[in-house]
Formats: C-alpha cells, structure tokens, sequence
C-alpha cells in the first residue's frame, strides 16, 4: 500500500472534517445527515492520517508527485 494522497490533499480533507464536525457539535445538521457526514469526518482523518485513498486505488489516481 503506497501512498497516493499529495499533503494539500491531506489538509483539505482535514479541514473538511473539521467542517463537518462542527456542523454536527452545533446542531446545524441531525439526524441521518448527522451520521453520514460523521462518516465520512472519521473516513477523511483516516485516510489523511495514513496518506492513503482505497478509492484512488482502483482506478490508479494519486494526488501526490511522484519523484
């Protein structure tokens, strides 16, 4: 499993989980939505964290610059 998640790619899925966080700690989204973009706030730290996109994979993308 190499990398294929460039650091700008990283950061933007930080930051939108922090987003999607925020959304849900201040009740501006519940229920079902709530769920999903909870999800996907855990899927985006994860991935970020590892540098790693299973869904890139498949259809050998990367973000990152290869040297």
């Amino acid at each position: 499993m190499s990398k294929n998640m460039a650091s700008w790619d990283r950061i933007v899925r930080i930051v939108l989980a922090l987003v999607f966080v925020g959304l849900i700690v201040t009740g501006t989204v519940s229920g079902w939505l709530a769920i999903v973009l909870g999800i996907l706030a855990a899927v985006f730290v994860v991935t970020s964290l590892i540098g790693f996109c299973p869904l890139y994979a498949p259809f050998h993308l990367s973000t990152r610059k290869e040297s």
